[in-house]
């Protein structure tokens, strides 16, 4: 067997080194409290995979593959994923801590983040087209030159979305969510 591709493999409290990883592939793998923090992410792919309660923060990531990738209760803090291969690209992220991190310029649609603290995190130019966001905070998050069609943002708080510099066509929100669209107009609205 090829030893840079591991399948059905779990990881228990393992703390990732800065080569263990590299170009490798991992598919149908589970990763529980792991540390990647001194990973090189490079040419990395993980299909069909599980992280739970992993620490990824800071974390450089080029050309990783995320296929049916799923993140819970991960610490993402400033990790930048515009080098993410795009090619057949799904993952979500659930209880995670995304603050500070940069989804610049990607093609999200149909991804999922519930319940996520996702504070000045940087969509700048990247298609959001039926993203939901279930009770994350966006606290200063950016989206500028966004595409946000049916994106689902119902549950989600603080925000600041200009609808004159995105496209929201058929986006969702609640009625406690319209300062956040409207901000830029310096109002008062009260309940």
């Amino acid at each position: 067997m090829n030893p840079d591709y591991i399948l059905d493999k779990a990881f228990k409290d393992t703390v990732f080194e800065e080569n263990d990883i590299k170009y490798k592939d991992f598919e149908n793998c589970t990763f529980v409290n792991c540390d990647f923090r001194s990973c090189l992410f490079q040419t990395v792919s993980f299909i069909d995979c599980n992280f739970f309660g992993c620490n990824f923060q800071n974390t450089k990531i080029n050309y990783v593959s995320l296929r049916g990738a799923f993140f819970t209760k991960c610490n993402f803090t400033s990790v930048n994923f515009a080098m993410t291969d795009q090619v057949l690209y799904e993952f979500s992220f659930t209880d995670c801590l995304l603050d500070y991190s940069q989804f610049y310029a990607l093609k999200l649609k149909k991804m999922q983040f519930i319940n996520c603290s996702m504070i000045a995190v940087d969509f700048m130019g990247s298609d959001l087209t039926e993203v939901l966001f279930d009770n994350c905070n966006l606290r200063r998050a950016v989206f500028i030159d966004t595409t946000a069609y049916k994106a689902d943002f119902y549950t989600s708080y603080d925000y600041s979305i200009d609808p004159d510099k995105n496209k929201l066509k058929k986006a969702v929100f609640a009625m406690e969510g319209l300062k956040g669209l409207l901000e830029k107009y310096d109002l008062v609205i009260k309940n």
